[in-house]
């Protein structure tokens, strides 16, 4: 498996990570369930390194988050650069 091949799956894992993250804020979860809360835990310690600066630099509007899908978009963008220059 080459390097561009790793650089993807790792784009493609974090993209479901935040997926996970948009359904869990749908989806009302306590953090203290035995079964949900530490999956919930681990996919926000991971996924908010990335969404808190931009939902600093873009709050929700009217009670719709919008940093996910800005994140989303972004990471495409980073992905397609980075696995175009490895290949």
């Amino acid at each position: 498996m080459g390097l561009a091949q790793i650089v993807n799956l790792l784009f493609n894992l974090f993209y479901l990570l935040i997926l996970a993250r948009i359904i869990f804020s749908w989806i009302r979860v306590s953090p203290y369930d035995p079964t949900w809360g530490p999956i919930m835990r681990f996919i926000y310690q991971v996924t908010d390194p990335i969404m808190e600066p931009v939902r600093r630099m873009i709050p929700p509007m009217g009670g719709l988050d919008f940093s996910p899908m800005i994140v989303l978009i972004l990471l495409s963008v980073l992905q397609r650069i980075l696995v175009s220059a490895l290949i």
